[in-house]
């Protein structure tokens, strides 16, 4: 349960820190931006989990 909860949040903090720098730019620029800093928060809270919660 702990770690589904680590990937959610990783994912949404990746995906809000990407809205907030792209949404600077434009509005595809925030949503591009926010699907890439979710997938980044991902791939992160799963290399996390892999090395300190397994």
């Amino acid at each position: 349960m702990i770690k589904m909860f680590v990937v959610i949040l990783g994912v949404s903090l990746g995906a809000a820190l990407g809205w907030w720098l792209g949404i600077k730019v434009g509005l595809m620029t925030g949503y591009f931006a926010a699907v890439f800093g979710a997938s980044i928060g991902l791939y992160l809270s799963r290399q996390y989990i892999r090395n300190y919660l397994d």
